[in-house]
């Protein structure tokens, strides 16, 4: 069983104005466990950014409750607070001229003196966390001369010298590259498996959470949250739901988004596998949805089968152009569709 690290009941979050409250969720519920990576995820102005703060301590809840290791997450005193989570925002510290190992060693500040002086167990989690986020050969770099992704395991590298048992995350994967992007969750991912803390981060990757994340927090506009595993979500086909008016149809096979493509007319095809759901992708650009060659029609495409690589495009019971590429095969159709 494992422990209890973060929990949330009926939680309401949103703004204080002078006529009262702006809520931009309500109802909200949910538990993180011991060395669980969570991913939040939701459209733009669901909330996410709000809920991160709010859970962070930047900003108090509305109503509900809201427990850390069992204690009111919204009266723990802010020295306290740093004791228990390690925060790595959107909006990153700007310290000129400071090295790798500056920069990380700022983690270690909950821990020491009035003069802000390291003991050698302060350096030696210093030197861990850089070496755990891979950028031990860094340590001497000035920030500036970083990459993003780098400087994302800077970043993370801090939060790691903390050393809290919960590490909050918000969007630690935007304006990267994919394979930055996958490193970086890989590395959250890692850090959550090995030294059992706590990790929630908000994303706009699906894709990647749904493969990397222990739990799922599905925040629709206005809440509540859906919780779950990704695997637990797809049988409920939760993402569907959630993003169901967006224009794109999600595939719980594949875990992946499909955008909506108007179809005007149709086209029969006979064969399947992988060169059926190229063919498919490449008319829906233009419009054209293939359906199955069940009945003869007065034109049809044929996928290659074994031992013929061409696709063949039928017309009135003759064969009228026969190509290897799919581009080909789709402008010798069109000609006669159109």
């Amino acid at each position: 069983m494992k422990q209890s690290i973060l929990h949330i009941n009926e939680l309401s979050i949103g703004y204080k104005r002078k006529n009262g409250h702006l809520h931009v969720c309500d109802h909200l519920n949910a538990e993180i466990g011991s060395g669980e990576l969570i991913c939040l995820l939701g459209e733009n102005g669901s909330g996410k950014s709000t809920l991160i703060r709010t859970l962070s301590g930047f900003q108090l809840a509305i109503s509900g409750e809201g427990t850390i290791l069992g204690k009111n997450l919204f009266s723990i005193k802010e020295k306290e607070m740093a004791l228990l989570t390690a925060v790595v925002l959107t909006d990153r510290i700007d310290v000129p001229n400071a090295t790798v190992e500056e920069l990380v060693s700022l983690g270690r500040s909950p821990f020491t003196n009035l003069m802000g002086r390291l003991s050698k167990n302060d350096k030696k989690v210093v030197a861990e966390s850089i070496e755990k986020c891979g950028i031990k050969h860094k340590a001497n770099e000035q920030l500036s001369n970083l990459s993003d992704g780098e400087k994302q395991k800077v970043f993370i590298a801090k939060a790691l010298a903390q050393d809290t048992p919960l590490i909050i995350l918000d969007e630690p994967t935007a304006f990267l590259d994919l394979p930055a992007r996958v490193e970086i969750i890989q590395l959250l991912r890692e850090i959550a498996m090995t030294s059992s803390k706590s990790i929630l981060m908000s994303t706009h990757d699906l894709d990647l959470a749904i493969q990397m994340a222990d739990k799922l927090w599905l925040l629709p506009k206005g809440g509540p949250l859906i919780t779950g595993t990704p695997e637990d979500l797809l049988l409920q086909n939760a993402f569907e739901k959630l993003f169901v008016e967006r224009g794109v149809e999600f595939d719980n096979k594949t875990g992946l988004f499909k955008v909506k493509h108007k179809h005007d007319r149709e086209l029969a095809v006979k064969g399947h596998g992988f060169e059926y759901v190229l063919l498919r992708r490449a008319f829906a650009r233009r419009g054209i949805k293939l359906t199955q060659a069940n009945d003869q029609k007065d034109i049809w495409l044929e996928i290659p089968q074994k031992g013929n690589a061409h696709f063949n495009l039928h017309k009135e019971g003759k064969m009228v152009a026969s190509e290897t590429t799919v581009e080909k095969i789709v402008e010798h159709t069109l000609t006669y569709l159109n």
